[in-house]
């Protein structure tokens, strides 16, 4: 689960988060952080399960009815307070989905639960581009990972903050926030070469994409090449599809959008914000149809996390 992500830019490891408990998309094992957890049981309660199934197949409406049901009789359950605000905001209704993610907050009696939800409460921001606020809550969540000393997770909730708030246009911050993660991961006691090396081409990413979004491409091709160099050492071969995303996104914003297109096409095509990123390239390039049904394809995520933010986001108001 973990090594599938690049720094925030799938989404937060939450390490003790079971996959069965997921209220987003299936096979999106990197776009994890849907729901949370109870204290006492391994398996998920059968609403979470057929809350999920509904959510799958986009039933929005009626996975929400099963949350509010289970909290009629049970409004202090942590996980379906929380789930009810994850599906709200994946309809859009973010201040109501706030309220149930508040809620989840203040009922949760672990500190693990509380952690969940307000991660939760930070991606419902980032739905709106919202950076500083959802800064606000990520803060909590890194800092729920320093009390127990977790540093590769205090590593991945600041870069899921970095995600954010680059997506979000707040360069600035985001920088800060992924320095932070690559500082905070490096922290691993007796760390390997191979999660060391994990770190570095987190690290060059990012600095390769601000660098991008800044409009200086010399430093963003620096960045890529440096984060390919670590790439070619062998130790993390799984993060070759995050390499093509990088090379699309420097050259997407360099203006180069052949090369974006070519770059992107080489990356995780089940990925919602590859998705977007090809949208937002064929629409530069003219071709409307081709935009079109990236944007459609985007838009239909049921991810909660920063990828499915900035799909619903960006793709949302290209096809309503």
């Amino acid at each position: 689960m973990r090594n599938c992500v690049l720094g925030g830019c799938r989404g937060v490891m939450l390490g003790w988060i079971g996959l069965a408990w997921l209220v987003c998309v299936p096979g999106a094992m990197a776009q994890a952080g849907g729901s949370a957890v109870t204290d006492t049981q391994e398996q998920p309660p059968v609403f979470v399960v057929e809350g999920q199934k509904l959510v799958r197949e986009g039933k929005l409406e009626e996975a929400l009815a099963v949350y509010k049901n289970v909290l009629q009789t049970s409004p202090q359950s942590s996980i379906a307070n929380n789930n009810a605000g994850v599906v709200l905001d994946l309809m859009g209704q973010y201040q109501d989905a706030r309220k149930y993610l508040q809620r989840a907050i203040d009922v949760a009696t672990a500190a693990q639960d509380k952690a969940i939800a307000q991660r939760s409460m930070a991606m419902s921001y980032a739905f709106e581009g919202d950076c500083k606020k959802a800064s606000e809550y990520e803060e909590k969540v890194f800092d729920y990972w320093v009390s127990g000393k977790h540093y590769f997770e205090e590593g991945e909730s600041a870069n899921e903050a970095g995600r954010v708030c680059i997506d979000a246009g707040d360069l600035e911050a985001a920088e800060k926030w992924y320095r932070k993660g690559h500082e905070a991961g490096l922290k691993e006691p007796e760390i390997k070469a191979e999660r060391a090396d994990l770190w570095a081409f987190r690290w060059e990413h990012a600095q390769a994409r601000l660098a991008a979004r800044r409009g200086n491409s010399e430093e963003a091709q620096k960045h890529a090449a440096a984060a390919k160099a670590v790439l070619d050492k062998g130790t993390n071969p799984q993060q070759a599809a995050f390499l093509a995303y990088l090379v699309g996104y420097v050259a997407f914003y360099g203006g180069d959008y052949a090369g974006a297109l070519a770059g992107f096409a080489k990356a995780n095509q089940n990925d919602t914000f590859i998705q977007c990123m090809m949208a937002e390239t064929y629409e530069k390039l003219g071709d409307k149809d081709k935009a079109l049904e990236f944007y459609r394809k985007a838009a239909a995520t049921t991810a909660h996390n920063p990828a499915g933010a900035y799909a619903r986001r960006v793709a949302g108001k290209k096809i309503f």
